[in-house]
């Protein structure tokens, strides 16, 4: 019963380090509060999912993942830490699918590009109605942006402040060195068209670079994989190995559980270091 309570304690802590608590009655701090609470949900990119569903997948989560610790080694730390863990995986699962969405708009970064510079240059249209144009045809994880970049237009009218909430919502550097570039041109004049062809060809080829990197790591992601699928196979064989049950119900046993799985740990963080391709700058980030 004690670690079913700890699990479901381990789930609501973690929703509580994502969502803060409102601390004064006022409106517009309650305003605020709620503000800064989507932009970080955003930012994670727990924004679609819901404080409700949230909370009922990383209780769930810990409270099983507590749960077949505890009918493994028994209560105590190891079960506590993995309901811990366990509360997290919903995070982890939500921020990671989020990310790949991220990864993969990118790569349709040239062929917006090239849209825009067909909408301002043959088609005639002006910088914020090629911008409006070629936000309905991005994609979805992208189109939030382009929607508050398309109503600050609607308020104000203003080119400059419509780049600038698109650059802010994008956080891209693409985003950012495409928007300067259409600063740059409305405040000074010039010609638009070869500076948005550099910038697209200058996507392809950083996308291609990736590509490229990425294919190279196949093999370095798989034995990564090794170092969580061995140690938890060998530890299942134990199980079956004697009194395997019981010896690792011992407190000794247990912290070497706790050792071993921190190791693991840290070997997994480190690798994935190792292998984390480094972000282009945002050198005009707003």
């Amino acid at each position: 019963m004690t670690s079913l309570v700890l699990a479901g304690l381990a789930g609501l802590g973690t929703w509580l380090v994502v969502v803060p608590a409102p601390s004064g009655p006022g409106p517009r701090r309650r305003d605020r509060l709620v503000a800064a609470t989507v932009v970080r949900l955003e930012r994670v990119g727990l924004g679609g999912v819901g404080p409700g569903r949230y909370l009922g997948a990383s209780a769930a989560a810990a409270v099983v993942g507590g749960l077949v610790v505890v009918s493994v080694v028994g209560p105590g730390p190891i079960a506590l830490g993995a309901a811990i863990i366990a509360g997290g995986t919903p995070t982890a699962y939500w921020h990671r699918r989020h990310v790949r969405a991220r990864r993969a708009a990118r790569d349709h970064w040239p062929r917006l590009i090239e849209e825009l510079r067909v909408q301002v240059g043959p088609v005639g249209r002006s910088i914020p109605q090629a911008l409006i144009e070629v936000g309905g045809r991005a994609p979805e994880v992208l189109r939030p942006a382009f929607d508050a970049a398309q109503r600050e237009w609607s308020l104000r009218t203003d080119l400059e402040g419509m780049l600038r909430v698109l650059a802010e919502q994008l956080e891209d550097a693409a985003a950012d060195a495409t928007c300067e570039t259409l600063v740059v041109i409305h405040q000074v004049g010039g010609d638009l068209d070869p500076r948005l062809a550099d910038l697209a060809e200058a996507r392809r080829r950083d996308l291609r670079d990736r590509r490229e990197s990425d294919a190279r790591q196949s093999g370095a992601r798989l034995a990564r994989w090794f170092v969580v699928v061995v140690p938890l196979g060998m530890g299942f064989a134990g199980l079956n190995i004697g009194t395997g049950i019981e010896a690792y119900k011992a407190p000794g046993a247990q912290f070497l559980i706790g050792a071993a799985a921190a190791l693991v740990a840290v070997c997994w963080w480190w690798t994935g270091r190792l292998m984390r391709l480094p972000e282009e700058p945002r050198v005009f980030a707003p």
